[in-house]
């Protein structure tokens, strides 16, 4: 399984990440690490396999939509699925990518939209793909999907909310103020958002 080591200049200081770091450089093919794994319990598919699933998860937050996507195939679950991912350069970061466009290849995902950041000279992020699909991301909106954000909670999170937000602004034709609020039914109902912030 690949591991996006975390490496990062903090004020002059070089850091590593504790887990990452390892996973990558420390230990080989093979080896055996242990482990301790923390349960989420707000990242969750619905319960009917008939629900319409919206996930965002740049970076490693495709790690709980990978799982999502595996139980839909297992189950047979084939109504519309649709996953936004974005990673720095697609020839290095595409995590997953045979097994992610097998996927839109076979009908599982209905959609597949990436952004790569830095594989253009203006840099593009998942947000920027919902302006691209306004109207369609907003018909998806209005038939109450589930929607599951998963990834750096501090900066991600609030732009992929603020790009929500303007998108049900413009295609609902309704103010700013009215947006927020219907994107907070909506998070109330089924808006889970799980943190993969630096170690």
């Amino acid at each position: 399984m690949p591991v996006a080591a975390v490496r990062y200049e903090n004020r002059t200081r070089y850091r590593l990440g504790v887990a990452s770091t390892h996973l990558a450089d420390r230990v080989a093919t093979g080896d055996q690490v242990r482990v301790f794994v923390r349960p989420s319990h707000g990242l969750h598919l619905p319960a009917s396999p008939d629900a319409l699933v919206i996930m965002i998860g740049p970076g490693t937050g495709i790690a709980p939509f990978r799982a999502f996507l595996q139980e839909r195939l297992a189950l047979g679950a084939r109504r519309r699925n649709w996953l936004f991912f974005g990673n720095p350069r697609r020839s290095c970061d595409f995590l997953f990518e045979e097994e992610l466009t097998g996927y839109g290849d076979d009908g599982l995902l209905t959609r597949l939209d990436l952004a790569f950041s830095r594989d253009q000279e203006g840099k593009v992020y998942v947000q920027h793909r919902f302006l691209e699909h306004a109207a369609e991301l907003w018909s998806w909106l209005e038939e109450g999907p589930h929607l599951n954000i998963c990834g750096d909670a501090q900066r991600m999170a609030q732009d992929v909310e603020a790009g929500l937000c303007y998108i049900i602004a413009k295609e609902g034709r309704i103010d700013a103020a009215a947006a927020k609020a219907y994107l907070g039914r909506l998070a109330r109902k089924s808006l889970k958002k799980t943190s993969t912030e630096p170690e």
